[in-house]
């Protein structure tokens, strides 16, 4: 649309995209003000509680999000109902596959969750209309798709000490991209969903965060708060070049 192909200066953005997350770091960040406008006046912000499903597995797909805030849980059902969580996404992911009209996956907030929502025609649309937006979800791909084969050398060859630091580091350097010095995070996921994602039992789980914990790797707190004093010695752990 010439709408949003006409200059906009960046002070004419709406607002509330100014000081978003996602307009710095993730498929906004590629957008002009004028496409800014245009998307703008489709979007919907929404608060979705923890534990609630932003789409179901099998379920037509009428829009999609960029996550503000938060973590989304993604996993897929087998045919005899057992669930496997097959990943995790932060803010500023873009949550959704264009051109898709059926979800293959179950996404569901693992945290209470701010995500920006938009009608799947307007961004099909754009995607086909500005290159640079679609280059930038064609980047994301990608960068998913490294980090899948990351998390299969985690799960197929590293111990189970870890591969439970492999988790909290993914959680440390994931769940607050504006953060610098300690890190520090309440845990977004039970040790059944944690036991889940890494293919180990809740004991093993609980047994190597017990000995992170005791090694002065991390701080526990409240079962559930995690403080990182030095990063770097949880990259360590984590078998992590």
């Amino acid at each position: 649309m010439d709408t949003y192909r006409k200059y906009v200066p960046e002070c004419d953005a709406p607002v509330v995209c100014r000081s978003c997350e996602a307009r710095h770091g993730g498929l906004c960040s590629v957008l002009t003000a004028a496409q800014l406008v245009e998307l703008n006046r489709h979007s919907i912000r929404r608060r979705i509680d923890a534990g609630n499903e932003v789409i179901g597995q099998g379920e037509e797909v009428g829009s999609y999000s960029n996550i503000l805030k938060g973590v989304i849980k993604l996993s897929k059902m087998m045919a005899d109902g057992r669930q496997q969580i097959v990943g995790l996404q932060f803010a500023p992911d873009f949550l959704g596959r264009p051109f898709l009209g059926e979800s293959t996956i179950t996404a569901e907030a693992a945290t209470d969750t701010d995500i920006c929502t938009f009608p799947r025609n307007v961004v099909d649309r754009m995607v086909g209309e500005v290159p640079d937006m679609e280059r930038k979800l064609h980047s994301q791909s990608l960068k998913e798709l490294d980090e899948a084969r990351d998390w299969m050398l985690t799960l197929g060859r590293k111990t189970a000490q870890e591969k439970v630091a492999s988790f909290l580091y993914l959680i440390a350097t994931h769940i607050d991209p504006e953060s610098f010095g300690i890190q520090t995070f309440d845990l977004p996921l039970s040790r059944a969903d944690i036991a889940d994602f890494l293919g180990l039992t809740i004991e093993t789980v609980s047994r190597q965060m017990t000995k992170l914990r005791k090694d002065g790797i991390i701080v526990i707190e409240n079962n559930r708060h995690v403080i990182v004093p030095k990063l770097d010695r949880l990259r360590d752990a984590a078998g992590i070049d």
